[in-house]
């Protein structure tokens, strides 16, 4: 769903988008020379991929498998609800403004302030709902023991490793 509100505000904005100059595809970062997207998948996506492997959905998903006990499955289960709550919440209000910057990008003559505004309000509540998931990773990494979390961060960079091999094979990729 997050995806979906992102892509709505990002269609929403390229008409206004569309009337600058054209750029690259790849926007490069003045004082690295790297492009946004690299910097994004390399220092961001990587770890907060591995952390996200121990949402506790993921571990509840996996229980058998990593021998939890009845306290862990609890514990889990608590940390799984109070973050759904806060991410539905995030959503909610994502979504508010995502309506209401439709709205003013189909006005005859769009406020760009108010765009931005409900842009940034869209982008903030996202980031509440991932902040949200992210802290009950952290916490649910915790209720594990040595082994446990040995076992899922095998796991977690398996699917790292896989997810860079697709990345590589996909056309446009450079190395």
């Amino acid at each position: 769903m997050t995806a979906k509100m992102l892509l709505a505000a990002l269609a929403l904005a390229a008409p206004l988008a569309a009337q600058q100059p054209a750029t690259p595809d790849r926007i490069h970062h003045p004082m690295m020379g790297a492009s946004m997207s690299d910097m994004t998948e390399s220092s961001l996506m990587g770890p907060v991929m591995r952390m996200m492997a121990f949402e506790p959905q993921h571990l509840l998903a996996r229980k058998d498998a990593l021998g939890l006990t009845a306290d862990q499955v609890s514990h889990l289960t608590a940390l799984r609800e109070a973050a759904k709550s806060a991410r539905d919440a995030a959503h909610t209000e994502a979504e508010t403004h995502v309506k209401e910057l439709a709205a003013v990008a189909n006005a005859p003559q769009p406020d760009t302030a108010a765009l931005k505004t409900h842009f940034q309000a869209a982008l903030n509540a996202m980031g509440k709902a991932h902040w949200a998931m992210l802290t009950s990773a952290v916490q649910a990494r915790t209720v594990l023991n040595d082994a446990q979390r040995t076992k899922t961060q095998a796991w977690a960079d398996s699917m790292e490793a896989s997810a860079e091999q697709h990345r590589k094979m996909m056309p446009g990729h450079t190395p």
